[in-house]
């Protein structure tokens, strides 16, 4: 029994020390950013400090702390720390200044890319500049105050699953209309409870699980996956045909992707809407349609050959 169980702690660790060896081949990792997460990536940082003649340890400030493992997941994790941020920053301690530093754009890097040219980084600049987020806020808010620059990564166009791709769409907007300290660094204005202000909404579980907030919220273009400009409060979309119809609005915007070879051949023929859940009024199927309507005239012929012998026979 014990060969036995040696055996599987023997095969157990093997399987972890191959599963550990292939992560580390399929993550580069920068001897650069090792630096940078030695202080960066913990709660606390520890330094020397020449005046006391000593090591000191304080607390990171919770805002600078990067997870390395989300940074090692996300789209941009094979750049050096130094190729955003300024290269001052390899010194210790450092100057005050580089805070007042402006860092890098999407288009900076992206704008006339033919490699990434399929993303449209234009159109969506010229959405987001078209957007509530940018009109009625300073050129402070950028593509970083939603898209977490440590950690953001593609979901819609790779996740097949839609609920998901949701909730990590739906947190990109929770994570400022839903703290209030990062709310107050772009608007003076109270923070609204996101609950309170969407009371009208008929069974607010269902939809907040099943819809993203941009569904309702941006103008949805054909050309971007994914809709950057957000409308003001007034031009919401209130009106429940908007999705729960035969031309739902969620087929040119959350199911675009996995959606748009069904409704050219089959016009409302959505195997993603079926598979992930159910909307009022957009789960049809072009089929059951037909046989619907075949039956009906059956029955509607019957009644009518039924009334026509019954006159007959008085």
């Amino acid at each position: 029994m014990k060969k036995y169980s040696l055996l599987v702690l023997l095969l157990a660790m093997s399987l972890l020390i191959f599963s550990q060896e292939e992560a580390d081949d399929a993550v580069p990792r920068s001897e650069e950013n090792s630096k940078c997460f030695a202080c960066h990536g913990g709660p606390t940082y520890t330094f020397s400090n020449d005046m006391l003649e000593r090591k000191v340890t304080k607390l990171m400030n919770p805002y600078f702390i990067i997870d390395s493992v989300l940074y090692y997941e996300q789209n941009h994790k094979s750049f050096e720390c130094i190729d955003c941020h300024s290269w001052d920053y390899t010194s210790f301690p450092h100057n005050n200044e580089l805070q007042m530093e402006q860092l890098p754009g999407c288009l900076d890097c992206h704008e006339g890319d033919d490699a990434t040219a399929q993303y449209k980084f234009e159109q969506i600049n010229d959405e987001f500049h078209e957007s509530v987020h940018s009109t009625k806020h300073s050129e402070e808010f950028t593509c970083w105050m939603c898209h977490n620059p440590h950690s953001y990564k593609i979901n819609a166009r790779n996740n097949d699953n839609i609920l998901e791709t949701i909730v990590y769409d739906n947190n990109i907007c929770l994570s400022c209309h839903a703290d209030v300290n990062k709310y107050n660094l772009i608007s003076d204005k109270e923070k609204p409870n996101v609950i309170d202000s969407h009371d009208w909404l008929p069974n607010q579980i269902a939809h907040f699980s099943r819809v993203r907030c941009i569904e309702c919220h941006a103008h949805v273009s054909d050309d971007v996956l994914v809709a950057h400009q957000v409308q003001p409060k007034k031009d919401a979309v209130k009106l429940c045909a908007e999705c729960n119809s035969r031309n739902s609005d969620l087929l040119a915007s959350l199911y675009k992707f996995r959606a748009k070879e069904n409704r050219s051949k089959f016009g409302f023929l959505n195997a993603a809407t079926l598979s992930d859940g159910y909307i009022i009024g957009a789960n049809r199927n072009v089929y059951l349609n037909y046989l619907s309507g075949i039956i009906f005239g059956l029955v509607m012929l019957l009644v009518i050959i039924h009334a026509v012998l019954r006159s007959i026979s008085k």
